[in-house]
């Protein structure tokens, strides 16, 4: 992953931190430690999708339970992102990070050698947790580390190589489930848990705010809750094509804990997990509602664009992998641009193109049906939405983190991460009808899935173009604490 490191890191990575004291003697170590432990979630979170049909036929799942391999591991996440920022935030963003990774390989071997689904499900639900630990502080030490330019480039830099781990995953996890089987595709994470630790307890500073309020356990409660029910109802409802009573209960009760959480949160105040006065600035409910969208969408094209090549075209999972590796190179490629770009401009201009590029591919592959052609009809929209995450990736995640102060980065960056993982799983939880079906089916109801991806990523578009600032920022307004260094 060095060779996504950029071509020059020259004074300002070494800008004194926001503490006032040096910066990181060796911030490209720095920098490849966050990438080595974040790419565990990317990865974790993609190469289930080319296994999901054998690991079914292994088990003999149902589709419910098929749909859960992929949502027991989404579901701390999404719900826990806030909670581990925060807790970085408070008792250590290093420790965060090394303990995460270290439970994510434990749990990694759980799942590698689970001799039934519901102890596979068991591991992938604390594999989730150990993400919710690692990833937002692996952003945060990014945002204590870098200043200004260098921000941006080290941003692009993590979400390029994020993003390259996360879609070229199912490259290789096609190849092990073809030669090795399913279970061997958990074995990866341990080699890159390890580095990650290594690197990490050797030359990442140990960063917090003592000063931040207790994490707030009841909103992680009632997020867990209320996600955990709305995704068990809408789960059963799409598998079961009908609304029966034990998904609506779970619906409403899933609703009612939402309630309840915003609730909490309203009267914690600055201490809630997600406090609600950032929802009184436009641009950063846009950025909200861009992220639940395009997320959403995209995750669940690659489940579904895989699962689909398998089933209806006869593509072997290698195959099927195969078929997504333009995805990592061109983000790899555009997203360090794009974080470098958005620094100077600011993000409207990039979070209204990307997604409507976005929206493009989606229409494409409305031709791909039974027989496929690679190069004709997967090849052109997998390139144009290539294009458009990689104009978007970088400048939403720049966008986020630098929009609170020093002491709230690991909160933001596990809000931002928490929203693009409920999406996901909430795409999950909606995409049961179509796992269920096979032959004509199956392409019909993957056309009406990229139909509905084409509207989110058209609404995600529409939001940034009319909730976010435009025009460029100012140095101030990038970093107000310290435009004094710039």
């Amino acid at each position: 992953m060095s060779s996504t490191f950029p071509a020059a890191c020259d004074g300002s990575i070494s800008e004194c931190a926001k503490d006032g004291s040096g910066g990181p003697e060796h911030p490209r170590l720095v920098l490849a430690a966050t990438i080595l432990a974040s790419s565990l979630s990317f990865v974790d979170g993609s190469v289930l999708n080319v296994a999901l049909p054998a690991i079914g036929s292994a088990f003999r799942a149902s589709t419910p339970e098929v749909q859960w391999v992929i949502n027991a591991y989404l579901l701390p996440l999404s719900a826990l992102l806030l909670l581990g920022g925060a807790m970085g935030d408070l008792y250590g963003r290093k420790r965060m990070l090394i303990g995460g990774i270290f439970l994510f390989a434990a749990s990694s071997l759980l799942c590698a050698f689970a001799p039934s689904l519901p102890v596979l499900l068991a591991g992938r639900a604390l594999q989730g947790l150990g993400a919710a630990m690692l990833l937002p502080s692996s952003l945060a030490i990014l945002g204590d580390t870098f200043r200004g330019e260098a921000r941006g480039r080290a941003v692009g830099t993590w979400a390029a190589a994020g993003a390259m781990a996360g879609a070229g995953a199912p490259l290789l996890g096609g190849w092990l489930v073809d030669r090795v089987g399913w279970s061997s595709i958990f074995l990866i994470n341990l080699p890159i848990a390890l580095g990650a630790i290594l690197l990490a307890w050797r030359f990442v500073r140990e960063s917090a705010d003592r000063r931040r309020p207790s994490p707030d356990w009841a909103g992680a409660l009632l997020a867990t809750l209320g996600l955990g029910a709305l995704t068990w109802g809408l789960t059963v409802w799409s598998a079961e094509k009908q609304a029966g009573a034990a998904s609506l209960i779970a619906i409403a009760g899933g609703a009612a804990f939402s309630i309840l959480f915003v609730v909490v949160e309203r009267k914690r105040g600055k201490a809630a997990m997600v406090p609600l006065a950032l929802f009184g600035s436009r641009s950063f409910v846009g950025l909200t509602l861009l992220t639940f969208l395009l997320y959403g969408a995209f995750g669940g094209l690659l489940v579904l664009l895989p699962f689909t090549l398998i089933e209806a075209a006869g593509y072997s999972a290698l195959m099927a992998g195969a078929a997504l590796l333009p995805l990592p190179i061109l983000i790899a490629l555009g997203s360090p641009l794009m974080g470098k770009l958005a620094e100077r401009l600011g993000p409207r201009l990039p979070l209204t193109i990307g997604p409507l590029l976005v929206t493009g591919g989606f229409l494409l592959a409305l031709r791909i049906g039974g027989e496929v052609d690679y190069f004709t009809q997967i090849l052109p929209m997998v390139i144009l939405l290539s294009l458009g995450m990689a104009v978007a990736v970088a400048p939403l995640t720049t966008a986020v983190l630098t929009s609170v102060d020093s002491g709230h980065t690991g909160t933001a960056s596990g809000l931002n991460s928490a929203v693009a993982r409920t999406g996901g799983l909430v795409a999950t939880a909606l995409i049961g009808a179509v796992i269920a079906s096979r032959g004509a089916a199956l392409v019909a109801g993957f056309h009406q899935a990229m139909i509905a991806g084409a509207v989110m990523a058209a609404a995600a578009s529409l939001s940034a173009f009319l909730l976010l600032k435009e025009g460029k920022r100012t140095a101030a307004e990038r970093h107000p604490d310290e435009s004094q260094d710039l």
